[in-house]
């Protein structure tokens, strides 16, 4: 398993690397994600002792679990919150991770800043934009997007830090549905970009296993990968 989990790290951080070479990125602009969910402490451990220290964990509690015990080893990987986010949820997210990346809404907002601020942390938010047919989740329109950050641009948030936009594409095998989907995101950070200077929105989360390469070919700066390092999942 270790080795398997190896190879397949240092293949995907290879393909990565490619995909920038190709585009004419920068050397090293784009950050793996490594998509643990539904994987075990020691397969993480694995991954981690390979040098990659960025996750994502779709599921809230199962996240406390596995990272609380592997912060108890003595490892400290910056954890992302990538799935849907329930409010209930948020008390525990923002304890156990660094950075939400499905931030979709304002009510949202307000129990995230919430719970922030009763631990006084800042953690770092994505915002989800929904750009796929098949994804039901994010912001639904440039508008809905932008009052959120106007709330953050006038500070109403403290403990809420913006980085920037993630957004999944539709389930497809059509390439150019999948390179749609990444344009429109990336027009959209364009316009907030420019709207809201005084914001730090450098980051854009997309691209999964199946399609990040597209991703980085259209300005992907985190790319959220799981089945290509770990293999297939066992759900339970």
């Amino acid at each position: 398993m270790s080795n398997s989990i190896q190879k397949n790290l240092n293949h995907v951080l290879e393909l990565i690397k490619n995909a920038e070479e190709k585009s004419e990125r920068t050397p090293a602009s784009v950050k793996l994600v490594a998509v643990s969910k539904f994987h075990s402490v020691e397969e993480i451990i694995k991954v981690i002792q390979e040098g990659q220290n960025t996750f994502g964990e779709n599921r809230v509690q199962e996240a406390v679990e596995k990272f609380s015990e592997i912060k108890k080893l003595g490892y400290n990987p910056d954890l992302h919150i990538i799935g849907t986010l329930q409010r209930n949820k948020v008390k525990d997210a923002v304890k156990i991770s660094n950075c939400i990346e499905s931030v979709d809404r304002i009510p949202l907002m307000e129990e995230i800043e919430k719970q922030c601020s009763k631990i006084n942390k800042t953690i770092d938010i994505l915002f989800e934009y929904h750009t796929g047919e098949d994804s039901k989740s994010g912001f639904k329109d440039k508008e809905s997007l932008f009052e959120a950050l106007e709330l953050c641009n006038r500070g109403v948030f403290p403990h809420i830090k913006p980085k920037g936009f993630m957004t999944m594409a539709p389930f497809t095998s059509d390439k150019e549905k999948i390179r749609y989907a990444f344009k429109v995101l990336k027009d959209v950070a364009s316009l907030a970009k420019q709207k809201f200077k005084n914001l730090s929105l450098t980051e854009l989360s997309m691209g999964m296993s199946g399609d990040f390469e597209i991703a980085i070919e259209e300005g992907s700066t985190m790319v959220r990968i799981g089945t290509a390092i770990f293999g297939e999942r066992i759900y339970n």
